[in-house]
């Protein structure tokens, strides 16, 4: 997944989890952030960020936070804070065959029964769900997911232990959208009850992926799994 137009800036502050304060070339602008999560460990004052302009004229804001890096131990690591971003490059990774053939027939928040899943696919008589979850949250090296109480997270895990009993194939794919961690791990800190259904679900049939991404301010893939602990 590629952007244009793409501006660097420093990160001041964020009034709302909608917007934030950021200056760029000397100005002071508000600009929308592309995350409604906390991001308190990445959103630092003076933090470098990157910005994507619109060419939208009847925007409130001109520019989209899209990437932030962040300073640890031993590097400088650039994270990816799009949250519409990951199913994108989970479609890219999808298309490229990496689960499922090259001609597999893929198709985007499919409906099944009260649940709507980021990914339905058939494949020469294979029929499977994928529900997708982007992570920017990294301590010493460990991917973690959820940044914050997440409930409709669990419901789309627990609905996917009913599809894989209904006879589908049943994924969540973590999209770590950072290169340099080394596993991943659900938050419990922050909420055990969603890693608890993680665990019952893996249990239970659901398949439970981690990758890495590469990315650079201006462009996102998904590059390697990632190992898991759960």
């Amino acid at each position: 997944m590629k952007y244009t137009k793409i501006k660097k800036g420093r990160f001041i502050s964020r009034p709302n989890r909608f917007i934030a304060k950021v200056k760029i070339e000397g100005i002071e602008e508000i600009v929308h952030v592309k995350n409604t999560g906390r991001c308190k460990e990445i959103l630092l004052k003076n933090a470098t960020v990157y910005l994507y302009e619109s060419d939208n004229l009847s925007r409130k804001t001109k520019y989209d936070l899209i990437a932030v890096e962040k300073e640890t131990k031993n590097d400088t690591v650039l994270i990816n804070m799009d949250s519409q971003i990951p199913n994108d490059v989970a479609e890219e990774w999808l298309k490229g065959g990496a689960l499922f053939s090259k001609n597999a027939t893929i198709r985007r928040e499919f409906t099944y029964n009260k649940s709507r899943f980021d990914f339905y696919i058939e494949d020469n008589g294979r029929k499977a769900f994928l529900e997708v979850k982007g992570v920017t949250l990294e301590n010493d090296g460990v991917a973690s997911f959820p940044d914050a109480p997440t409930e409709r997270g669990i419901k789309h895990i627990n609905e996917l232990v009913c599809a894989f009993q209904d006879g589908y194939e049943a994924y969540v794919l973590f999209v770590i959208q950072m290169k340099g961690v080394y596993k991943f791990t659900p938050n419990d800190i922050t909420h055990k009850a969603f890693g608890d259904a993680l665990r019952s679900a893996q249990k239970n049939g659901v398949k439970i992926l981690a990758v890495d991404c590469v990315v650079s301010p201006d462009e996102i893939s998904i590059d390697s799994k990632i190992p898991i602990e759960l």
